[in-house]
């Protein structure tokens, strides 16, 4: 009888010995805790000499001779032994049971107990044999009891269970592969357990001794039989309502006919006549659903069936491609051999659904491939759009120097802007704990690839003079990093600081004020920077105490920035990336909303720049002008023009606050105050510091957008014309980036393997939470109903109301 014929073993057929593993004590032993004065309780607890006995009991009776482990004499107490036993599995009867008891011999025979616990072997319901890690709680002071029913069962009573025991009942699933494996899901799964367990732990104290038994494991779970028994005749049936529990060997397996009903469905032999299929008007409705649903829902099995039915007529449906490819059996050869086929004449995709294909839910090379030619219809500027998640989908790429690669490293050649920014954000990666050897390996190439550029007609450098040149912004921001060293550990207020700042750099770095040759400027690799002004150059007044850097240009111009070291700016990176692309896709439709996506680089995993740009903090303004109108009207002032001040500036104003408004409901922006929103001279308004995303906020109640007070004071009030066109541009803006939720979804879900801590700690959970930002239940018309009602819901949080949650939302602000 071959074990491959079927899906569970029975009890009476296996001709082992019982098997199992005592591995170690959990808790802190009786003795520690009854300890005089003046006595160390680890070290009472270290000179404890522990041993487990291990008797088996068969309905009650002992059965064969108890086996006893080695002495284990120093803490944590670990056997790790495996006991193997004279009875064999098919001896068993339904109510075999382990009693365990743990002895220490240190105490003597007369007080050596330490206690004891008992476990079934097959469990009650469904008469399964256990099997993987087992906790038993032990009954201090208690010899285990073999006896049916024992005294002292090692299974904490249901009452008594808490997060720990479901948790551990979770692991032990997981260890006997009942539980799909995910790498990172279950890296992030045990690191919050560990914690959990900590403080568990901590809330309970140490009142409870616990051993963990590991009970062998088989190919199929074995379900209990006596020998001798006959399938055949009936089971009696009392003539009382009781439930009858029968063990069903292909319960949630698939069922092998309808499996090849869909093999049928689907075999190629019916390709012919799949051609010349049309789908109906209910089926065609039903496709279009398909067609529009985000790129994150997983397809249903007969939507998958849909689709391929109909594969022949949707190649002219260029939105169908990536769908298509969901549905796919790529474990089928000739399937995947058709597929393939059929996408090579595919109408082609869009480059945002391309970017769908390099997510990790497509394994296949070829359709890796085929979404990188699709890439190469990029212009290199929106391929710089797209580039910090290019480099994060190398992680899921099958080798090192994937088609991928290649593509990116060959259009680095052709601009020095993208060379520059795919080294950075490839050397970010560099002490990544997984991945850290690709992104090497990228690395390498580029450097190879590089250098062996020739000097072309113009004069320009050759390939080793320009890697050179990118080498040196890392030299760059090593010294910057020792400055910032240096700063910190001047005592006094920032003012010495500052003057500290300006004597290295007119000192002992004068090397810094004059570069020995120009570097490029790390933010905008096209500028070539030749020195730092040192009369110039800041610090702010910040724990971090960032820099701020006046850099001179070869075209006798300046550049500020603000160099930071000591925190992760890649998640400020990727908000601000964000916002530079939301703001190309505005502007492609005629609606250009006066942002700021001012450039941000992450050096280093906590290290990194920023572009100054000169403004000043709402918090700041409203101090020293009272209101922002005031502000505004230090600059623009106009006699005749609303509030006082010039109506362009005014326009200006209203539209950054619509712009930023939605972009960070959006994206979930938090942490909202009036520290980090700043306000330029012109009247455009901007956000920094995006240290939670994606719903995730420090403070209690946030109100659905970020709209303070004062701003909609600016407006005129919430009954203004002004701030009813602040509405409409906010309408209009949600609607033109919904057009777009499928690229920005896409793009998230390329950054779901990065270290980037609000995307790392859930990336499911934090997509999903962005998609539901968009809406895509909604059409046009009724978004703007529900923007309009969501603006109204916050403006109205910002006024004196008398409901709590309201007043809460005020609170916000302050």
């Amino acid at each position: 009888m071959s074990s491959n014929e079927f899906r569970f073993f029975l009890s009476c057929d296996i001709n082992l010995p019982v098997t199992f593993r005592v591995e170690r004590v959990e808790g802190t032993l009786p003795s520690a805790k009854s300890t005089d004065s003046g006595v160390d309780s680890t070290a009472e607890e270290r000179r404890a000499e522990l041993y487990v006995e291990c008797a088996l009991f068969i309905d009650g009776a002992p059965f064969g001779l108890p086996m006893r482990t080695r002495l284990e004499s120093t803490g944590p107490y670990c056997w790790n032994e495996l006991i193997t036993l004279s009875t064999k599995y098919r001896d068993l009867t339904a109510h075999s049971q382990l009693a365990l008891t743990v002895w220490d011999v240190s105490q003597g025979n007369d007080d050596g107990l330490i206690g004891g616990a008992t476990i079934l072997l097959f469990n009650s319901k469904m008469k399964q044999l256990k099997t993987g890690k087992q906790k038993l709680r032990l009954w201090l002071g208690k010899e285990a009891d073999g006896s049916h029913p024992t005294t002292t069962p090692g299974k904490v009573p249901r009452n008594e269970r808490g997060e720990l025991e479901r948790l551990e009942k979770l692991v032990n699933k997981y260890e006997r592969g009942q539980i799909q494996r995910v790498d990172w899901l279950d890296r992030l799964t045990f690191r919050a357990m560990e914690k959990i367990k900590e403080r568990e732990n901590s809330r309970n104290g140490s009142s409870y001794l616990y051993l963990v038994v590991d009970f062998c494991s088989f190919e199929h779970r074995v379900v209990f039989q006596e020998s001798g028994a006959n399938f055949l005749l009936p089971s009696p049936i009392t003539s009382t309502n009781e439930l009858v529990i029968v063990w069903d060997p292909e319960l949630g397996k698939i069922n092998p006919s309808e499996h090849k009903q869909l093999k049928l469905a689907r075999s190629l032999t019916r390709g012919i006549i799949d051609k010349d299929l049309k789908p109906s008007s209910n089926e065609r409705k039903s496709i279009q659903r398909i067609l529009k649903y985000p790129p994150t829902r997983t397809l249903s099995g007969d939507e998958r069936q849909l689709l391929w039915k109909f594969r022949f007529s949707l190649m002219s449906e260029k939105r169908a491609l990536t769908k298509f490819l969901r549905c796919v059996e790529w474990s089928d050869v000739q399937e995947a051999k058709q597929a393939l086929e059929l996408m090579g004449t595919w109408e082609m995709i869009d480059v945002s659904d391309a970017l769908e294909l390099l997510s990790p839910v497509f394994e296949s090379e070829e359709v890796r491939a085929y979404a990188v030619s699709v890439l190469e219809r990029a212009d290199d500027e929106e391929l710089q759009c797209y580039l910090l998640q290019l480099v994060q989908a190398l992680r899921f790429e099958r080798s090192d120097k994937s088609c991928l690669c290649q593509f990116l490293v060959q259009r680095s050649l052709r601009n020095i802007e993208l060379a520059s920014f795919f080294r950075w954000y490839v050397a970010v990666e560099l002490n990544d704990p997984v991945y850290a050897r690709r992104f090497y390996v990228t690395h390498e190439f580029l450097e190879e690839s590089i250098s062996k550029l020739a000097a072309d007609m113009n004069g320009e450098d050759d390939g080793k003079k320009i890697w050179q040149s990118l080498v040196h912004q890392t030299e760059l921001t090593a010294q910057l990093c020792s400055i910032t060293r240096d700063v910190r550990n001047v005592r006094g207020n920032t003012q010495k600081k500052i003057e500290k700042l300006r004597q290295l750099l007119s000192g002992l770095l004068s090397e810094l004020t004059y570069f020995e040759e120009p570097i490029r400027y790390p933010l905008a690799p096209s500028v070539l920077i030749t020195g730092i002004v040192p009369s110039e150059s800041s610090i702010f007044k910040s724990a971090l105490h960032p820099l701020r850097l006046t850099f001179r240009t070869a075209s006798n111009e300046t550049c500020k920035v603000i160099f930071k070291k000591g925190d992760d700016i890649r998640q400020d990176q990727l908000v601000v990336q964000m916002v530079s692309l939301m703001d190309r896709l505005l502007k492609a439709e005629n609606l250009d909303l006066h942002l700021t996506p001012y450039k941000v680089l992450a050096t280093g995993q906590d290290e990194g720049m920023l572009e100054f740009i000169p403004s000043h903090s709402l918090a700041q303004i409203l101090s020293e002008h009272r209101s922002i109108i005031s502000y505004l009207q230090k600059f623009h002032s106009d006699e005749h023009g609303p509030f006082g001040i010039t109506a362009t500036c005014l326009e200006t104003f209203i539209k950054s606050c619509a712009g930023y408004s939605v972009i960070t409901y959006i994206l979930g922006i938090g942490d909202r105050h009036l520290d980090n929103l700043l306000l330029r001279d012109d009247g455009r308004l901007f956000h920094v510091d995006f240290g939670f995303i994606l719903g995730r906020d420090p403070k209690p109640f946030p109100p659905p957008m970020k709209l303070c007070k004062e701003m909609v004071e600016a407006m005129g009030g919430a009954e203004s014309q002004y701030y009813t066109r602040f509405k409409s541009y906010c309408c209009e803006a949600y609607n033109i980036l919904r057009k777009s939720s499928n690229l920005i979804l896409n793009l998230f879900h390329l950054m779901a393997g990065s270290n980037i801590p609000d995307i790392a700690s859930d990336p499911e959970k934090g997509i999903l939470k962005l998609q539901e930002k968009f809406r895509l239940d909604l059409d046009d018309e009724a978004c703007i109903h529900f923007f309009q009602d969501l603006i109204n819901e916050s403006v109205s949080a910002l006024f004196p109301q008398m409901v709590e949650t309201i007043h809460r939302w005020a609170q916000y602000w302050r």
